[in-house]
């Protein structure tokens, strides 16, 4: 949950920077946000297995078998998440319905401080 509010206040922060004269909570101020989140998730997932609040709470994001995700499965986890309610729902192992979908599992990196 952490990460998500990291990711997500990122894109807050980088909507204003780019799109300034756009009124926060404003409907296009809010795609503005919504688009930036996808943008970074995806990118930062498909570069480095974790998005920019992932890195940060030491988790990442891998296939079930192992390995890296490919970038339409990142796509379409993003979407999924995106869409609210999948990230929402879980299994008892604690995978979201995005992870299901995809064949993904978010695994810890590192220990947390």
């Amino acid at each position: 949950m952490a990460a998500i509010c990291l990711d997500w206040l990122a894109s807050i922060f980088l909507s204003r920077v780019f799109f300034g004269q756009v009124t926060y909570g404003s409907a296009e101020g809010s795609i503005s946000v919504l688009v930036l989140f996808a943008a970074e998730v995806i990118l930062f997932t498909w570069l480095m297995s974790a998005s920019f609040g992932q890195r940060i709470m030491g988790i990442s994001v891998v296939r079930l078998g192992g390995g890296r995700l490919s970038l339409w499965r990142i796509a379409l986890r993003t979407v999924l998440i995106c869409c609210v309610i999948p990230a929402l729902v879980y299994d008892s192992s604690g995978r979201g319905l995005q992870d299901r979908a995809v064949g993904s599992a978010v695994i810890r990196t590192r220990g947390v401080t």
